[in-house]
């Protein structure tokens, strides 16, 4: 992955080096953007010729040439639908922006036409008894439930399987022989699907003990009933730019207090707040790790991520909160299941 920000420029910056960029640089583009990082427009060789022929000097300021009204995709949407759009449009690479039009990365033709096979283990946490979705999961896992047609699970795994991921463990504990028969070895995928067997429930974390194999490559770890068009690659890549141990996936959660609100300085009432809305930052239940923070999972023993979370930190090692703005649903609860067979069409049609 090439880092967007060493293809980065200022409107203020001058074409000249500009040019100087786009010519050292293996994409053959500059990124205009402001000092929040929202792109502002692109430059590439050709605008800079056009802009010579306009007897535009090197030396003036590069908003004078840039494009400002780029092709762009957004960080939700599909890979092959980028493809399409670049193959119709004849274009090499692609800004990709989040929802405030902040640059994330640039996506290119090559990688998303020759998607290289990852190395990296993905861990799906597929043994929950389901409780709260019952009597749904009296006789079925919570990860084999349909949603738009299907079992959460394959969504799940076609997903990974879009960004490259070939290699998966699912850590299997309720209804496990229904879980195996449905997904045998990952061969009807073309992936490779092997099994954790909690004897008893381990959490979130406690079940990597169990890995039977080591891996040099950070690993992903989700929980096996959740539906999100979340972008791995991106996920991976920001793991590896800030060489965290490791990365939680955060997403925000909004909470509108139904009061209102008294501010009090000892015995006076300064003020009041009539139904504030709070924001915070809650754990969406995907992670990636280092494999050597394994290390601190008791072997055996109930471990929740959080747990590891707070051991990593203990022990001064760098975390990092990813945060999700992609779609993301957690069909924990019955409610949430039917938003999510309501959606799905929208969604991951």
């Amino acid at each position: 992955m090439i880092d967007w920000k060493r293809i980065a420029v200022t409107p203020v910056t001058t074409i000249r080096e500009t040019l100087q960029i786009i010519d050292s640089g293996a994409m053959q583009i500059a990124l205009v953007v402001d000092t929040e990082n929202h792109l502002l427009g692109t430059v590439t060789d050709g605008d800079i010729r056009r802009g010579i022929l306009k007897e535009i000097q090197l030396d003036e300021p590069v908003e004078r040439i840039m494009n400002p009204h780029p092709t762009v995709a957004r960080s939700f949407e599909r890979r092959d639908i980028v493809l399409a759009i670049m193959k119709l449009k004849r274009l090499n690479h692609i800004p990709v922006i989040d929802d405030d039009g902040r640059i994330i990365q640039v996506e290119t033709l090559q990688n998303l036409i020759n998607m290289e096979e990852k190395e990296n283990l993905v861990v799906l946490m597929a043994g929950g008894l389901g409780s709260r979705l019952r009597p749904l999961t009296d006789e079925c896992p919570k990860p084999l439930l349909k949603v738009g047609g299907k079992p959460v699970l394959e969504t799940i795994l076609e997903n990974f399987m879009e960004y490259g991921f070939r290699r998966f463990y699912l850590s299997v504990n309720y209804r496990a022989d229904m879980i195996r028969d449905y997904f045998g070895d990952g061969s009807r995928w073309g992936v490779l699907i092997d099994y954790i067997h909690e004897d008893k429930r381990l959490g979130t974390a406690g079940a990597l003990s169990l890995l039977p194999e080591a891996t040099e490559q950070p690993l992903l770890v989700m929980n096996g009933d959740l539906l999100t068009k979340v972008n791995f690659q991106q996920l991976i890549d920001f793991h590896s730019i800030h060489q965290a141990q490791a990365t939680m996936c955060v997403r925000e959660y909004n909470f509108q207090v139904p009061y209102g609100v008294v501010k009090i300085e000892q015995d006076r009432l300064t003020g009041i707040d009539e139904k504030p809305v709070k924001r915070f930052f809650v754990n969406a239940g995907i992670y990636v790790l280092d494999p050597k923070v394994l290390r601190f999972i008791p072997p055996g023993e109930f471990f929740d991520m959080p747990n590891l979370f707070k051991k990593i930190i203990d022990n001064n090692g760098e975390t990092t909160a990813f945060p999700i703005r992609e779609y993301w649903m957690d069909i924990g609860q019955m409610n949430d299941y039917e938003r999510a067979n309501g959606e799905f069409g929208e969604v991951f049609g």
